[in-house]
């Protein structure tokens, strides 16, 4: 069973899944021209969601029909296969070092259309590993198994790993946590994206109290029951 963070399959009525929807749906309309399939998720620095988003963000876009793989790309602090309780025995790192095919190593997370993979074994080298030409293929060859490829990658300001991804993915959404992210790192966290021409798509505050306005709108216009006030451990504000 995936972990109780993951809000959008928990509780796919509360106020909390439907901004994953509502971003989801921002996602989908941030380019009309070009069909975007492969998106890189991070945050400026630790502790700001970004893995739990992917999760969520994940698991609304299966809902919604679509094939869907997460990959956990943080070969410093992975989470994913903690979140949907799986083994990190084999995964993206195998893929990279020709140990498996993407088939291989694709978990079934017990959600409809909603894939997995984990990052595998850690190497001793992450930047080199990911920034190396067999990545590059592997992110194109992943567009032709998943409708949507979610990239979990470690922080942007912290080490080098998502800029040297996030030139290679469709588009680039950076995590920032509301009250809790110095501006000035995430500005610098942009800049960083910016300058190796990543197309960023958005930023998504996260850890938003669920009393504004617009929470409670939802409950007026959808579930009127009360409810406990919630902590901002996942709680986005959907922006694109």
């Amino acid at each position: 069973m995936p972990d109780s963070k993951l809000i959008t399959i928990h509780n796919p009525k509360s106020p909390v899944a439907e901004a994953y929807r509502i971003l989801r749906t921002n996602i989908q309309f941030s380019s009309l021209d070009k069909s975007l399939k492969t998106f890189l998720i991070t945050s400026s620095g630790p502790g700001e969601g970004k893995s739990v988003t992917t999760a969520n963000l994940g698991a609304a876009f299966a809902q919604d029909g679509r094939r869907v793989i997460i990959v956990d790309a943080d070969l410093r602090k992975p989470r994913q296969h903690r979140l949907f309780e799986q083994p990190k025995k084999t995964g993206l790192t195998n893929v990279l070092l020709g140990e498996a095919g993407i088939e291989e190593v694709l978990i079934d997370t017990g959600v409809p259309g909603l894939s997995l993979i984990v990052t595998g074994p850690i190497p001793p080298n992450p930047a080199e590993l990911l920034g190396s030409q067999r990545m590059k293929q592997f992110l194109q060859e992943i567009k032709g198994t998943a409708d949507v490829a979610l990239i979990d990658s470690p922080p942007v300001v912290a080490v080098t790993d998502a800029a040297i991804m996030a030139a290679e993915v469709d588009g680039v959404l950076l995590v920032v946590a509301a009250n809790a992210s110095r501006i000035d790192l995430a500005r610098k966290g942009k800049e960083l994206l910016l300058n190796v021409k990543a197309n960023v798509i958005g930023t998504v505050l996260n850890m938003v109290e669920e009393h504004g306005s617009d929470y409670y709108y939802y409950y007026y216009y959808g579930e009127r029951k009360k409810k406990k006030k919630r902590g901002l451990e996942n709680v986005p504000a959907a922006s694109i």
